[in-house]
């Protein structure tokens, strides 16, 4: 059986729910527009999400976290909810009356309370009627077209077993920071190892340091300007120490914040200027231009970079939100960009950014990360389309509105340097 949701739709619906992926069940078209088709195959099966289908290109349904049976009894479900799809977008409609969530009812396809049925009576019909425990548009969700033609329920299978493995401790964030403070470059001409920050406006670049900084000082800072705006809030070239406390020593990395990529042309981070930022010619604050790339009259133009000044690994930063939606002409850049560092010999590695935002479950615990099969599905997306490794591709969460620190936070913003360094100096 082929499923008619896409993978966008279906990632949708799974962030909704957890760390799970969906399993067919039944489908309408093959088995049978028949309470008793569906029954036969959706009887005790635990979690399922019902999708119906209509001629007017709507796509609709329900989630129940109870398991179908045929006892004619309502079931109570405080996490049941009614959804409808716009476009790749999900509409959700809580249930508002949980002990009546599910209805049990043999002749009949999934039956939601008393508001809506898929499969009525055993016919490829909808039943809709939102006035008891579910409060929905029937405009918006299917188009007032309560003609079926197709209907299916999948299986909500649970993936209990994190994706990677994670430690959540105060310790571990303690051995991190340590771990983080004796790095030595294998050359001893580099002191500190330079960490190029490269991504679309928005994506979390400014703000990653400031993250960073603010675990290593024990409290929340916005030392690089960092927000929300169309266009980049980073103008400059700016290189940033990080030092362990208020008087500790610097730690043995720097990260350079650029520009943002941007779609257009002429606008953002010109991609001439990264080969000149990955060879060390570029100095701190040296003022972007997007229509002029560097030359070699610049002021503060480092003539005859030594390895100390270059570019040691590139991280790409990606928002989660924005992954199957990134504009072709931006990913052609990012991919220029990949180019010449590979041409340089120069590691490279991927921050997820803005996961929470994301997927709920995130949201709501921080150690769901690597639970979330969504967060899985963006890291998979982003490594075929940047033509990157699985494991190069770390997601994280950055400081934004937080004003105190937060354990998981400062462990995954700390594995993300860890990885850094781990590149060959």
């Amino acid at each position: 059986m082929t499923s008619r949701l896409t993978k966008s739709q279906q990632r949708a619906l799974c962030s909704q729910l957890g760390n799970v992926k969906l399993k067919l069940l039944y489908k309408a078209s093959i088995h049978g527009f028949t309470g008793a088709a569906f029954h036969q195959r959706c009887d005790s099966q635990g979690p399922t999400v019902s999708v119906g289908y209509n001629a007017t290109g709507h796509i609709f349904g329900g989630y129940t976290s109870k398991p179908f049976n045929q006892s004619g009894q309502f079931v109570q479900d405080d996490r049941a909810f009614l959804f409808a799809f716009k476009g790749e977008d999900l509409l959700k409609y809580p249930v508002t009356e949980p002990d009546y969530a599910v209805r049990m009812i043999a002749n009949s396809g999934p039956h939601f309370g008393e508001d809506f049925v898929l499969v009525n009576r055993s016919q490829a019909v909808v039943y809709s009627n939102p006035e008891n425990q579910y409060d929905f548009p029937p405009a918006e969700m299917h188009g007032n077209n309560l003609q079926l033609t197709d209907c299916e329920v999948y299986h909500v299978e649970d993936l209990e077993k994190p994706w990677r493995d994670i430690v959540w401790k105060s310790e571990k964030r303690v051995e991190l920071m340590d771990s983080i403070k004796k790095y030595k470059p294998i050359n001893s001409s580099v002191p500190q190892a330079r960490i190029l920050l490269v991504g679309p406006v928005g994506a979390g670049k400014s703000s990653f340091f400031n993250s960073i900084n603010s675990v290593f000082r024990g409290h929340v800072t916005s030392q690089a300007i960092a927000g929300c705006s169309g266009t980049s809030l980073t103008t400059q070239f700016r290189t940033y120490s990080v030092k362990a406390g208020r008087e500790g020593k610097p730690l043995p990395i720097i990260l350079c914040d650029t520009m943002g990529l941007e779609e257009s042309t002429g606008a953002g981070l010109d991609v001439d200027d990264i080969l000149s930022i990955l060879k060390g010619h570029i100095p701190d604050c040296y003022q972007f231009n997007p229509s002029v790339p560097l030359q070699v009259e610049a002021h503060g133009y480092r003539r005859s970079p030594e390895l100390k000044d270059q570019i040691h690994c590139v991280v790409f930063l990606i928002d989660a939100c924005k992954v199957s939606i990134m504009p072709t002409k931006l990913e052609e850049k990012l991919a220029a960009v990949r180019r010449k560092a590979i041409l340089m010999g120069i590691p490279q590695l991927v921050l997820l950014t803005k996961v929470d935002e994301a997927c709920p479950t995130v949201a709501e615990d921080l150690s769901n990360i690597y639970k979330s099969r969504y967060i899985k599905d963006m890291v998979q997306e982003v490594s075929v389309r940047l033509g990157v490794p699985l494991s190069c591709v770390v997601p994280l969460k950055n400081y934004c509105e937080e004003l105190e620190l937060d354990l998981k936070c400062d462990i995954l913003l700390l594995n993300a340097i860890i990885q850094m360094l781990r590149a060959p100096l």
